[in-house]
């Protein structure tokens, strides 16, 4: 046993020197100029992990009846309810393959996504039946493969966002004062907007540049409320591409702090659909879908505003209108009036009061007190015969808080009114939410 012992010192005392002779060279090494072992820069990983997340809650001051617009008289002194949501909830994954070339993936569930269950029923002789428990959608917005030849030059080839407008570039929690997505925006365009593509895009100083071709909306299923924004995507298992389409975005840094950008979107979209009509009353008809974009950003001096200025026009609305009030019942289209024109515009502002007190933004801590007013009509020119339904137009304002604990997480709270022409009534609600944004890797 005492032979043990000294063994084990004698092994211990050699370690320590062994260690002890070992950071002497370290530092003779450091010291001679050369690179020290633990020095060398940390490895990116080549995976890349992230996404966002929202929950919310809303109380509605006004009814939630279907009718409520087209009898709004009898809806005026209904209760109040409220709404728990998840409104967007997304896993990003990226991987860098080496040699320029890249991939990114978005998954994307919609408050709360879909569920199912299997039942026995035994009012129905002990059936197996299917029922969906809840309502909400799951989707892939985004997956790609990237090229990237230089800074200025990048071509990815897949589904990818169509960057038109302020909310569509811009759609993270952190990125909007707001607990849901600017409400005008969210409304007259696919939002998010993605569509399976190519997209050419690049960084020259203080320019971006991004050029897409893509498959144009479906006319089939547009509305009074929405106009073009269910036009994106497809009923189907497959995208149909009939009619195409073009998109550009052009950003600009030049002024410190400031954002300034520009996009637009070019497409037809009748006829890109399963049910083509062989009708010789639409021969000609095209449905060619234009929207211009302007929006900004500044983030400077405690201070961030930002603002956005929409417009739209879909040719031949009012053939578009009669075809898809006759089609079928049973067809995804929701055979409503399309108005030619709809707009879209907003602004909002917040301070960070927290950079008063030095011990809070020193921690990083920010806490912004917005306001926000938007104005925008889905029907806001219509053609010919067609109706234009008054409450399709409104403007909406809002005013609250958001606090930063951390850089990527806000706690939202909102009060916001909803102003609509009379006889209609006006729509106010408080929400409060909680979100984050970032990445998990580095």
């Amino acid at each position: 046993m005492k032979k043990f012992f000294l063994l084990l010192c004698l092994i211990t005392i050699c370690l320590g020197a062994s260690a002890h002779q070992s950071e002497e060279s370290k530092k003779e090494c450091c010291s001679a100029g050369e690179k020290c072992p633990e020095e060398k820069p940390e490895k990116k990983s080549r995976l890349t992990l992230g996404g966002y997340g929202e929950a919310v809650f809303t109380r509605n001051f006004y009814s939630d009846n279907y009718m409520r617009y087209t009898d709004s008289e009898t809806y005026k002194n209904d209760d109040s309810h409220g709404r728990f949501d998840l409104p967007h909830v997304v896993l990003y994954l990226g991987y860098d393959f080496g040699k320029g070339w890249s991939l990114g993936t978005e998954i994307e569930f919609e408050h709360g996504g879909t569920e199912s269950a299997v039942e026995i029923e035994e009012e129905e002789a002990g059936e197996y039946e299917s029922e969906v428990e809840r309502g909400g959608e799951v989707a892939l917005e985004q997956f790609w493969i990237q090229k990237s030849f230089s800074k200025a030059l990048n071509l990815k080839m897949g589904h990818i966002i169509v960057p038109v407008g302020a909310t569509n570039q811009y759609h993270m929690p952190t990125e909007f004062f707001t607990n849901y997505r600017p409400e005008g925006e969210n409304t007259i365009m696919p939002c998010t907007w993605h569509e399976t593509g190519i997209s050419l895009w690049g960084r020259l100083k203080d320019w971006r540049y991004e050029v897409l071709f893509l498959p144009g909306l479906d006319s089939d299923r547009f509305g009074r409320q929405g106009w073009v924004h269910d036009g994106a995507g497809s009923p189907y298992e497959f995208k149909i591409a009939n009619a195409y389409a073009g998109a550009v975005r052009i950003d600009n840094y030049s002024v410190k702090g400031l954002r300034m950008s520009v996009s637009g979107y070019i497409g037809n979209s009748f006829k890109n659909t399963l049910s083509e009509t062989q009708n010789k009353k639409y021969e000609g008809v095209t449905g060619t879908v234009m929207i211009g974009a302007f929006d900004f950003q500044y983030n400077d001096h405690n201070l961030i505003v930002r603002g956005n200025f929409d417009y739209g026009h879909l040719s031949d609305s009012e053939l578009i209108t009669k075809y898809n009030m006759s089609m079928r019942k049973d067809s995804p289209s929701p055979k409503q009036a399309v108005g030619s024109d709809a707009i879209a515009a907003g602004i909002e502002a917040g301070y960070d009061i927290f950079s008063f007190w030095e011990s809070l933004k020193s921690r990083n801590q920010k806490f912004y007190v917005f306001g926000r007013y938007e104005y925008y009509d889905s029907m806001y020119k219509t053609e010919g015969s067609i109706q234009d339904y008054a409450w399709c137009g409104r403007q909406r304002i809002a005013a609250g808080v958001n606090w930063y604990p951390m850089k990527d997480i806000v706690i939202k709270g909102e009060y916001s009114l909803g102003l609509i022409e009379k006889p209609y009534n006006n729509e106010p609600a408080v929400s409060i939410g909680v979100a984050y944004s970032g990445f998990f890797t580095k």
